[in-house]
């Protein structure tokens, strides 16, 4: 068990960290956590001997509770309302921590946890898509790839003021809802690209440094 003054700094680094990677993503380094958190590197390092360790233990919650939401999604008696349900809350989950949608999409294979995360949802959400189609609710021709670019486009609300965020999340999720509805005024849409094989691999083009 960890000594009082050494889980106070431990979960000083922990909160940092969740705040830096929140406002910047994953560019911050380790030196930069240590300044916000007011420890010593050598005192961050003890606890967290890599940055990928760190960055593990921030974002565990915010994993739980994108899980939860796709599960909750895949419940839905009515698989179409499930669906929209999915895209509109992990917006609104990811428009408050640019890190963690870094985190999802990282190229970095030394985050373990991430990657078992992303396989674990992305198998939910094909499943889930597939029911959502049958049900007639959402268009034939699309494809997971079109989820991930929603999440790739998403990111760019990190720009948006703090106050705007969630009003801004819920926009485009609304959106980006109507576009995936079947409908007989539905137009071709191109060709995709693989950008959910390339998530699976790891291969997001999000380094962590």
């Amino acid at each position: 068990m960890l000594r009082a003054d050494a889980k106070h700094n431990r979960d000083r680094a922990i909160e940092a960290a969740r705040a830096l990677f929140s406002e910047r993503g994953l560019d911050v380094t380790m030196r930069e956590i240590a300044r916000r958190a007011a420890v010593g590197p050598a005192t961050l390092y003890r606890r967290f001997p890599t940055k990928q360790v760190l960055v593990d233990e921030v974002f565990a919650e915010e994993r739980r509770a994108c899980e939860g939401i796709v599960e909750d999604g895949c419940a839905d008696p009515d698989p179409w309302r499930g669906f929209c349900s999915v895209v509109e809350r992990v917006l609104v989950l990811n428009v408050r921590n640019q890190g963690f949608v870094d985190a999802f999409l990282s190229e970095n294979p030394s985050l373990e946890a991430f990657a078992a995360h992303r396989a674990a949802v992305l198998r939910m959400l094909a499943d889930l898509v597939n029911r959502a189609q049958a049900a007639g609710g959402l268009r034939r021709d699309f494809v997971l790839d079109d989820l991930v670019l929603v999440l790739l486009a998403g990111r760019g609300l990190s720009a948006t003021p703090p106050a705007f965020r969630v009003a801004a999340a819920r926009r485009f999720a609304a959106l980006a809802i109507d576009s995936f509805r079947a409908s007989d005024a539905n137009a071709r849409l191109p060709r995709p690209a693989p950008l959910a094989a390339a998530v699976l691999a790891g291969a997001g083009a999000v380094p962590t440094g």
